[in-house]
């Protein structure tokens, strides 16, 4: 008897069974680029709320990463600069469907820079506003900080930019323009 390709680790699969991964559904093809489209402007959406606030008042954004006290303050006021500005730039390409992988994973490389930063001010006790959206710094005695909240969205986005940058081929894109799409995975 001939090996049968329909085995894997734990043994032959159930005749009939299909795989529960969408990229093996039938369906997958011509809905993937549609979710990418949705999930690319969310991101998109969700950079430039963060970046539009930050850039208007920068000093706060300043004070925001300051407040983290992991910076000297010429650095920690770079920083603060620089993040809105990069925020900025990654929703306009993702807006426009320019790079989009690239932006994702910078978007998702962010998110993951922002946990390990809320992450560290949580174990060393500070109680400040993550200055995500704008705002920051340290809260006023008796409010309490939203770190858990926080940390969990981060990853979420993390995890929504993630599948951007292995699907990123989607209708309304500088990238299908341009012949910049991957192929289909």
């Amino acid at each position: 008897m001939a090996p049968s390709n329909n085995s894997g680790p734990a043994g032959p699969k159930p005749a009939g069974r299909k795989a529960v991964w969408p990229v093996n559904q039938p369906w997958w093809p011509s809905t993937q680029p549609w979710v990418s489209l949705v999930l690319r402007l969310g991101l998109a959406v969700v950079a430039l709320w963060a970046a539009l606030p930050k850039l208007t008042h920068i000093r706060q954004s300043q004070m925001a990463v300051r407040a983290y006290e992991l910076f000297p303050a010429a650095l920690a006021d770079l920083i603060g600069i620089a993040v809105p500005v990069i925020e900025l730039v990654i929703a306009i390409a993702l807006i426009i469907g320019l790079l989009t992988r690239y932006a994702a994973a910078l978007f998702g490389l962010m998110m993951i820079v922002f946990v390990v930063g809320i992450s560290q001010a949580w174990a060393r006790g500070l109680n400040i506003d993550c200055g995500c959206f704008g705002g920051g710094g340290e809260l006023p005695e008796g409010v309490p900080h939203q770190y858990a909240l926080e940390i969990a969205r981060d990853i979420g986005l993390a995890l929504v930019a993630a599948f951007v940058v292995l699907w990123p081929a989607s209708p309304a894109s500088v990238d299908k323009w341009l012949r910049l799409d991957p192929p289909p995975r």
